[in-house]
């Protein structure tokens, strides 16, 4: 069983920056698949970004399109967390953010394919 707890949303301008953090509880997390989703009003929940253990100290990082170059996935494996940092925020970032993790998604960019999740926090970008 894994539990999930994000924290750092808020309300930043356009153009600023927010780090979300995401702490884990199981004594596997350096071997789960790590993964952020996010869900706006009215709309179905998205992938944005993921970390999968690749064997050893290696990592991947992927990233959906509408973020790639402004958002960066890290994790610090001592601390259990996984982390967002999300620079040149839009508008169009406004949305609740999931932490997901897994130890074997097979089809790590879509929600179903996670086990656990975290209960998300808002993210609002508006002058």
């Amino acid at each position: 069983q894994v539990q999930l707890v994000e924290s750092g949303g808020g309300l930043v301008q356009p153009g600023g920056s927010l780090r979300l953090s995401c702490a884990a509880s199981g004594r596997t997390f350096s071997r789960y698949t790590m993964a952020w989703f996010r869900q706006a009003p009215g709309k179905e929940r998205e992938f944005v970004a993921t970390s999968r253990w690749g064997g050893g100290i290696t990592y991947y990082a992927n990233y959906a399109d509408s973020v790639k170059g402004r958002f960066t996935i890290s994790r610090d494996n001592a601390k259990n967390t996984v982390y967002l940092q999300m620079n040149s925020l839009k508008p169009e970032d406004t949305a609740v953010y999931y932490c997901a993790a897994d130890s074997d998604p097979r089809a790590p960019y879509y929600s179903a394919a996670y086990d656990y999740w975290g209960q998300g926090t808002q993210v609002t970008v508006s002058s």
